[in-house]
């Protein structure tokens, strides 16, 4: 079974610069769409973690509006990672980043919390 695995979170000051990481070991397959989904403090149902990123096996990139310009998600040049730059963070960006993979995504469903796998969460801190 897929396994993933973040590091990266932290804390910072509004304005600040953070970058995720995400590595999947035990994959059967030769590539995995991959996405970053935050969940609000307080909030602990997986349907409430809110899509960020996400990347294709093509390489397309989808983002939420709310990040759009200022995260990106990469590969890296390992197989089976994920990187998610963030930057101009804002308070609003608290929260637990989970990473998450899949086989194949429907189209327009990128940013759906329905993966299969998932990591078990990197808190980020940002304060005003």
């Amino acid at each position: 079974r897929l396994q993933l695995a973040e590091s990266g979170g932290g804390s910072g000051e509004s304005g600040a610069s953070l970058t995720l990481f995400c590595a999947a070991s035990g994959a059967k397959y030769p590539s995995y769409y991959m996405a970053w989904f935050r969940q609000a403090p307080g909030k602990s149902r997986e349907e409430e973690r809110e899509g960020i990123a996400a990347i294709d096996i093509y390489g397309n990139v989808y983002y939420a509006n709310s990040v759009k310009d200022r995260f990106t998600i990469s590969r890296g040049h390992a197989a089976h990672t994920v990187f998610l730059q963030m930057g101009a963070l804002e308070p609003e960006d608290t929260g637990t980043y989970f990473c998450a993979a899949d086989e194949g995504r429907a189209q327009s469903r990128e940013l759906v919390p329905t993966y299969n796998y998932w990591g078990q969460g990197v808190v980020v801190t940002v304060s005003g």
